[in-house]
């Protein structure tokens, strides 16, 4: 069955996560956090997904801005960082994450090849919205879907459920992309045809599943669909 919809991650994966951090620290008067900006992101980052894990556990959903800015809570503190002004300038920059450099070209190539395309993420509607604008990449997608609309984060079932109720389509119609390795497991338990773009070179998880196919980003996309 061809694949008709592509559908893909947000943070990590169309969005450089990093990015907050990496501009802050470029500012005027960011010593402190210039010296350890690269772990700030990773431990924010982290913390981030473990929250979500937890939470969808346990049955105590929040919004994915709560959870996100607990992890940076935790990451500062761990990081040695005490400043309120800092920790609102990193949290308004997270709203104005920048695309990966291959996005825009990436998704435009898919809607001229007739694909459906749209977000699926365990990010908030408003925060997913203002990513995507500010990204510029808006006008390619189909739809946004968050994790909100069930009320329980990724990797759940119902989850990959939208993607489904949005387009009327099979699993097996569906390309998902994450650039998280247990995401892109789970999708393809789920049944999805995966893709998981692995940016840092890191092992493949220990899980019942693996993705079916891994890159190194998000450039060849349309030629693995095309393939399919």
């Amino acid at each position: 069955m061809p694949i008709t919809t592509c559908v893909f991650d947000a943070y990590g994966t169309l969005f450089d996560v990093a990015a907050a951090a990496r501009l802050a620290a470029d500012e005027p008067g960011r010593d402190a956090l210039a010296a350890c900006w690269q772990k700030l992101a990773a431990d924010w980052r982290s913390k981030q997904l473990q929250y979500t894990w937890l939470r969808a556990v346990t049955g105590d959903h929040a919004d994915f801005w709560d959870v996100t800015q607990h992890g940076l809570d935790w990451a500062m503190e761990a990081n040695g960082l005490d400043s309120l002004e800092l920790r609102e300038r990193l949290l308004a920059l997270y709203w104005e994450l920048r695309a990966y450099k291959e996005v825009p070209a990436m998704l435009a190539q898919l809607k001229a090849a007739g694909m459906n395309t749209a977000i699926l993420s365990n990010g908030s509607p408003d925060m997913l919205d203002g990513a995507a604008t500010s990204a510029g990449i808006s006008g390619t997608l189909d739809d946004i879907l968050s994790v909100e609309d069930v009320g329980v984060f990724k990797p759940h079932a119902s989850v990959y459920d939208l993607v489904g109720k949005r387009f009327g389509c099979a699993k097996e119609e569906v390309l998902f992309v994450s650039s998280n390795g247990w995401d892109a497991g789970c999708a393809t338990g789920y049944g999805f045809t995966t893709a998981w773009v692995n940016r840092a070179n890191e092992p493949v998880d220990r899980l019942p599943w693996t993705p079916a196919h891994i890159l190194n980003d998000l450039t060849t996309i349309p030629k693995l669909v095309a393939s399919l």
